[in-house]
């Protein structure tokens, strides 16, 4: 069977620590502001022999300007171009933050780099368009290319341009069903908001989801936790699932 592979999204305690618990972790460092490559390289390098990086790419790509989370950019986009930016836009700007983001994932050797939509990306047409648009340039890539939309995409519409551009569709499993992917890839981001622990019930009701939803697929399965107690949380599951011994003290 592939593997299943349980991780944190960000770093919940010190990098060399955080390497003794689990093989994988989601940078979200990548999104805000892309680290340099040579940072990004030496992390690659400090982490132990197969320990897997994933990464959220960069805001420019998926969210527009008026995002709060612009605010942690270094340097503040130009105000005439703050239009340009965000939404998978056939622009200058975005291709940029592209190129400068797939430079990151290629330093890191990142299994999978992660598009997340903010939920005002609806799937209107023009989006549409801009998503086919986007990937379709990007082409097949040496990573996972991981989509997660949110709001209310039909799920027959997202399976369709899964199918079409080999995307991996990245669900909360608590909020929807993954329709397409070779591997898959959760991101589990708390009932009701990221002040949430999980139960040990719902942590059993993610591995029923996960035994059955992984003998479709060919690929790894990525179980990531984005809440406030992920590192517990995760290791709880991890348990759960055979990978920490039921006595060991993490």
């Amino acid at each position: 069977m592939t593997p299943v592979l349980i991780g944190c999204c960000g770093w919940p305690e010190a990098r060399a620590r955080y390497y003794e618990h689990f093989p994988v972790v989601e940078l979200q460092d990548t999104f805000y502001q892309l680290p340099s490559v040579s940072l990004a390289e030496k992390w690659r390098r400090e982490a132990p022999s197969g320990f897997r990086f994933t990464m959220k790419a960069w805001q420019l790509i998926t969210h527009p300007a008026r995002s709060p989370t612009y605010r942690r950019l270094k340097q503040p986009v130009p105000a005439d171009l703050r239009d340009s930016y965000g939404g998978f836009q056939s622009t200058v700007q975005v291709w940029e933050a592209w190129e400068r983001t797939a430079e990151i994932a290629r330093a890191l050797q990142a299994e999978a780099v992660v598009f997340q939509c903010p939920a005002s990306f609806r799937p209107l047409p023009v989006n549409v368009d801009r998503v086919e648009k986007f990937f379709a340039r990007i082409g097949p890539q040496p990573w996972l290319t991981v989509w997660e939309p949110r709001g209310d995409w039909p799920p027959d519409l997202v399976r369709e341009l899964c199918r079409k551009y080999d995307l991996v569709h990245c669900v909360d499993p608590f909020q929807a069903v993954p329709v397409h992917g070779r591997a898959l890839y959760f991101r589990l981001h708390g009932q009701g908001g990221y002040r949430y622990r999980y139960s040990d019930r719902e942590l059993e009701e993610l591995a029923e989801l996960l035994r059955r939803l992984r003998r479709e697929r060919t690929g790894p399965s990525y179980v990531m936790f984005n809440n406030v107690s992920m590192k517990d949380d995760a290791l709880r599951f991890a348990r759960l699932w055979g990978l920490v011994e039921p006595g060991d003290p993490w």
